[in-house]
């Protein structure tokens, strides 16, 4: 074990770059390269601090793995991601011997019948999928008072940098294991504030995509106007090689049709000086009110360190909308639309097809399935599910408007902004209600230790110009940190 453990050291806070170097040398294999992953998630995810964010590990990946070893001596390498191993949250759909269940007992033995676009993606590009992550049960829209982190089926999510700091969800698994190192980087899904929370609570880069820019084909839903899927990673580059390969057309979702970065490499935006001229505007109000002293002295000097990195700051911009009375009913009636669509994709033995059918077997289970109600889940299932109700209908054109040209768009064609800065994940709401893009990139630690992001978000497609943006940042600064227990001040101790 010892020997084991000393062989992975390297690979704590590892960028892809790095790996696929140690891979081409033939210094490793992507076997092994598993092995020592399921060695960290024993030693740190099941044990030790037992951060327990890897719902369940791919039972094909050490075979998945050496097919990809024998490929690369045989044919060459398909490219950045070839013998890389993935993560994914446990709401993605794989065809494999792994369930796709929401982290919800009612499918913990649901399989799928195909991979979600983005799983043929991933395996297309030679990733290995590792394992399914655990989340914030149904992505955190089944019970009002649940616990960032928790699921029925998997148990909390534990933050690795102190249990006492929030893990952030729903996407709280691929998160956390991303923060230890369980893996390369991984794949979450957002519908508000779902990446962006805990990538920021986690000291990690989130991207948070224009709605189009990935296939939600194979993801279970909550909101068809809002829901994207998005890449989780330790450095910027590790987030923009997996954006590369998660984005496309999709003919089984059609807004990916309106996707104007279609082929784009998205690491070509990777400037240095990528801040240098950016006119950037810091939205204070309403999004510092609920911030500790601490968190606003790390907010506040991130935002000094963007200006002495080049860039033009506009402090504070008001976004008209920012007061606005928001509320919750696209994501509340499309959900019951949306989900009854994706449970006839599953086995019908199960007897699941509905939004009813779940909240009925949920009361069947009982207790361990309910621990914190089903509030949510039940008002969904009180509507229609024809998104014919007029306060769905007024909610989905007063969010589009607010959020859009009296929101975003607004304040940046006053200030001719190219982003706007939110701390940590406290804008991701009207950006999700607009289905704009935003990057949040670790801003250092409060007093306290917990992490602390910094989130820029723009208008519809301008991920290029908010990767420039966040990469300068990144590369002028470097906040990311491993949580204590990845230093080597500690391994060394263990050993």
């Amino acid at each position: 074990m010892k020997r084991t453990q000393l062989e992975s050291d390297w690979l704590i806070e590892a960028n892809i770059d790095e790996i696929q170097q140690k891979l081409t040398a033939y210094q490793v294999t992507s076997k092994e390269l598993v092995y020592m992953y399921l060695h960290r998630i024993a030693a740190y995810d099941k044990s030790g601090p037992a951060i327990n964010s890897i719902l369940e590990i791919n039972p094909e990946a050490l075979q998945i793995a050496a097919a990809l070893d024998y490929e690369r001596k045989t044919k060459g390498i398909r490219g950045p991601l070839h013998g890389i191993p993935i993560l994914i949250k446990d709401n993605i759909d794989t065809a494999d011997r792994m369930h796709t269940s929401a982290g919800s007992l009612v499918l913990a033995e649901s399989y799928a019948k195909e991979d979600a676009t983005v799983v043929k993606a991933i395996r297309k590009a030679g990733g290995i999928i590792l394992g399914k992550t655990n989340l914030t049960e149904w992505a955190n829209f089944i019970a009002e008072n649940m616990p960032s982190g928790y699921s029925s089926r998997g148990g909390q999510v534990v933050n690795p940098y102190g249990k006492d700091f929030t893990v952030g969800g729903s996407s709280s698994g691929s998160g956390a294991a991303i923060a230890a190192s369980l893996a390369a980087a991984s794949v979450g899904t957002e519908t508000s504030g779902s990446i962006l929370s805990p990538a920021s609570q986690n000291a990690l880069v989130g991207i948070k995509p224009t709605i189009g820019l990935i296939s939600r084909s194979g993801i279970i839903p909550i909101s068809h106007t809002q829901d994207t899927a998005g890449p989780m990673a330790r450095t910027v580059k590790d987030a923009a090689l997996l954006l590369n390969v998660l984005q496309g057309e999709d003919q089984k979702d059609q807004v990916t049709l309106s996707n104007e970065l279609t082929h784009i490499d998205f690491t070509s935006y990777l400037l240095k000086d990528g801040l240098k001229g950016k006119k950037i505007g810091v939205a204070r109000s309403p999004y510092f009110d609920n911030l500790s002293e601490s968190m606003v002295q790390v907010i506040d000097k991130a935002i000094e360190e963007i200006r002495e990195l080049g860039a033009i700051v506009i402090d504070p911009i008001q976004i008209p909308s920012a007061d606005e009375e928001w509320d919750m009913n696209v994501m509340l009636y499309e959900f019951k639309s949306d989900l009854n669509a994706y449970l006839n994709t599953i086995d019908s033995k199960h007897g699941i097809h509905s939004i009813e059918d779940v909240i009925r077997k949920n009361e069947e289970i009982g207790e361990k399935a309910l621990k914190y109600g089903q509030k949510i889940m039940l008002d969904a299932g009180a509507s229609s599910g024809n998104l014919t109700e007029a306060v769905y209908l007024d909610s989905l054109l007063k969010d589009g408007f607010q959020s859009r040209e009296n929101g975003i768009d607004a304040v940046r064609k006053v200030h001719d902004l190219d982003a706007i800065v939110f701390p940590s994940y406290y804008g991701s709401s009207i950006a999700a209600k607009a289905g704009y893009p935003s990057i949040t990139v670790p801003a250092g630690f409060s007093a306290e230790g917990e992490p602390v992001g910094i989130t820029f978000t723009s208008s519809a497609f301008t991920e290029p110009a908010l990767l420039e943006i966040a990469y300068s940042f990144e590369q002028g600064t470097h906040h990311r940190a491993a949580p204590s227990f990845c230093q080597p001040s500690v391994l060394l101790a263990e050993q």
